[in-house]
């Protein structure tokens, strides 16, 4: 059975509700002022944490490494991923101050290092968790490191073989850390629905005991929700303001007013899906009385008449015997005058 772990007193796990992610990233173009808009909306959305991005640029990339396809496409050509990341890189002042202004808004402030300085410059700043990116799964040392620091780590498996996934698990668990949230990822941007695989998630689950969920880079809403009403435990999805803003991940994000749909959304698959007992609800009892229907006498009926099948209709409202009771009603005597179209009764009956 899989726990809960909880993340700044939220408890995060099976039977809890999702634990909703608002990925700033870099979306914030490296102005901190557009940063705190993005909190804003985060906060406005109803989302339950918001995540950047640390690191240092020189030590993430060589001189030399390309850009990624898609951030071609969304930046300018003549510049160098490394060039790029330098000009979205925040700065530790910037950081705090973001922090801060997280919890002036009561959202978690969250952000996923991708280097050892960087895991310990946020374990200094007092992150409640550590969001580790695909990019990282098969960095040991790195994922190591941040394990010995107990905190819950959730970490996406992007680009990851399920070998891959279960190397990382256990190189965790064995650093002395249980508190692991895997996130089912597609490192597509965007993805296609029809490379998504959400069962992945189970099987997951099923073969690490594990708390599951989905870092989703589809267009719109629709995955996302998908993989809460399969049970997803934690939904990080890219925040945008516009997704026309210069910059590699805007066209993969949401606008505010997308995202505070699928916070709503959200809540509402799990407020619908329910404890799972077939049952009535308390709203259906007057429409059962309206909807389903009763025996009723078709025609007069004198007293001490044997009642037959043609005697008796099927009718709403829903108030007296019903239908089922057909077998036992048909060949009793009535113990008093029946009129037409008269709800039959057990007391009317000899």
């Amino acid at each position: 059975m899989v726990g809960s772990i909880e993340i700044a007193g939220q408890k995060i796990g099976p039977g809890n509700p999702c634990f909703i992610i608002a990925e700033a990233g870099v979306n914030h173009n490296g102005d901190i002022n557009l940063a705190k808009r993005l909190i804003d909306f985060a906060s406005e959305s109803g989302a339950n944490a918001v995540k950047f991005q640390t690191f240092d640029a020189e030590n993430l990339v060589s001189g030399s490494a390309p850009k990624a396809e898609y951030q071609m496409e969304t930046t300018s050509n003549s510049e160098s991923q490394l060039e790029m990341l330098r000009r979205l890189e925040l700065s530790s002042d910037e950081h705090q101050q973001l922090q801060s202004y997280c919890d002036t808004k009561k959202l978690i402030f969250l952000s996923s290092p991708f280097d050892q300085d960087s895991a310990d410059f946020l374990e200094n700043l007092g992150v409640p968790a550590f969001k580790v990116g695909s990019g990282e799964i098969t960095n040991l040392p790195l994922l190591e490191h941040i394990a010995k620091k107990r905190k819950s780590i959730i970490l996406s498996t992007g680009m990851s073989y399920l070998s891959e996934v279960e190397q990382a698990v256990q190189l965790i668990r064995k650093s002395g850390n249980q508190q692991i949230i895997l996130l089912h990822c597609v490192s597509n941007y965007p993805t296609s629905p029809s490379d998504v695989n959400l069962r992945a998630m189970g099987t997951m689950a099923t073969a690490f005991n594990v708390a599951v969920g989905f870092s989703d880079h589809t267009p719109g809403i629709e995955i996302s929700l998908a993989a809460s009403a399969l049970g997803a435990c934690v939904i990080e999805k890219h925040l945008t303001l516009d997704r026309n803003y210069p910059g590699p991940d805007h066209r993969s994000s949401l606008e505010p007013e997308e995202f505070t749909k699928l916070v709503n959304g959200i809540r509402n698959i799990e407020v619908a899906l329910g404890h799972g007992r077939k049952e009535p609800t308390a709203s259906e009892i007057k429409i059962a009385a309206v909807a389903r229907r009763s025996l009723i006498a078709s025609q007069d009926i004198p007293s001490g008449t044997k009642l037959s099948m043609d005697m008796i209709a099927v009718k709403r409202p829903g108030i007296g015997l019903p239908p089922a009771m057909m077998p036992y009603i048909v060949g009793r005597k009535a113990r008093e005058d029946i009129p037409a179209d008269t709800i039959i009764s057990l007391e009317m009956l000899a």
